[in-house]
């Protein structure tokens, strides 16, 4: 299949990354923030200023490592001295993890698209050549490792077929080479949703729903037998089964955070993905989930056995589902301790 490589339109220095760093001395070793507004040649749109804002922390000099997860995590991985929230990958950064900011420098980003401005078809090849865009103004010539979880794979799997010579390798974790027709048909039916509360006025309550169906997908059933097997109740004369409270509760975070558009066009751009993985020539670990209901195992097999240099795959067996990544924090962090470790390196 052929690919469009669409570029930067120029390569900003270091200083064109704007900072807001909270820790004296950010600017040689400790966490910091900026956003940078580059143009790209978007695959489906032509060149189009983009927003992109990152957060880099970890010693300076230290290899790069880049995370990214799902379509509504953002830059802000986890907590740091710098900037202590808690990030949406709090439990699988830190001291004492394989990705420990003491050893690596951890580089995260919010996808192009992510602040809703911008209303046109985003593809993951969009993203991997704004990863590109990031790090010339960093001043980071490779990354040590791309680690994509959900859409954060799809997008390492583009940025390892666009830019092979700045990725020394790639674990890829629920995520494949295309978007599964049940999975994209459940998206789709998402966005109508979306678009029903559109007509109705009501942006908030249709991307609620949304959200919800996503749940659904995201996680087992298993996992909403053992939490949610309680009968039933009449409320105000309707009946509501025992999951709706977490249902409800899920949705309402969602919506106040997330922007309508942005999440429709990064929700399209799941779909539009699709690679072939001969292209692939990074050393690249493929990490799948046994019952993820989005990227079913034989999917993440498929990819394995297509890349274009010999990879590997790890199976789980979790009642989370697509979510595993998030919940089973350990096992994660176990695996990555074996793909970032360097030949002859002790266990």
């Amino acid at each position: 299949m052929g690919l469009v490589h669409a570029t930067a339109s120029h390569r900003p220095p270091p200083a064109a990354a704007t900072t807001d760093a909270r820790v004296p001395g950010a600017e040689v070793a400790g966490p910091r923030r900026g956003v940078l507004e580059p143009t790209l040649a978007l695959r489906h749109a032509g060149p189009r200023q983009v927003r992109l804002a990152w957060e880099l922390s970890g010693p300076a000099g230290a290899p790069v490592v880049l995370v990214a997860g799902g379509i509504s995590a953002h830059r802000h991985i986890a907590a740091n001295a710098g900037f202590p929230e808690a990030g949406w990958a709090n439990d699988l950064v830190g001291a004492g993890r394989t990705l420990d900011p003491a050893r690596w420098r951890i580089l995260g980003f919010d996808y192009v698209g992510a602040d809703g401005r911008l209303d046109t078809p985003i593809d993951t090849a969009d993203q991997a050549d704004a990863v590109a865009a990031l790090l010339d103004a960093l001043g980071i010539g490779a990354l040590r490792a791309f680690v994509g979880y959900s859409y954060g794979a799809l997008v390492g799997l583009q940025f390892a077929i666009r830019h092979p010579q700045r990725l020394d390798r790639l674990v890829a974790v629920s995520g494949a080479h295309r978007a599964h027709p049940y999975a994209a048909a459940w998206r789709a039916l998402q966005r109508k949703a979306v678009a029903l509360g559109q007509l109705q006025c009501a942006d908030v309550q249709g991307l609620s729903l949304a959200r919800q169906f996503a749940m659904l997908s995201y996680r087992t059933p298993e996992e909403f037998e053992e939490r949610f097997d309680a009968p039933p109740e009449v409320v105000n004369g309707r009946v509501r089964v025992a999951a709706e409270d977490y249902l409800d509760a899920a949705g309402a975070r969602f919506v106040a955070r997330t922007p309508v558009n942005a999440w429709l066009r990064l929700s399209e751009s799941i779909d539009l993905h699709r690679i072939d993985p001969a292209q692939v020539r990074v050393p690249t670990l493929v990490v799948a989930v046994e019952g993820d209901r989005l990227v079913p195992l034989s999917d993440s097999v498929a990819l394995v056995e297509a890349l274009g240099i010999p990879g590997q795959l790890r199976v789980l067996r979790s009642p989370y589902g697509h979510d595993a990544f998030l919940k089973e924090t350990d096992r994660i962090d176990g695996i990555l301790a074996g793909a970032l470790r360097n030949p002859g390196e002790p266990a």
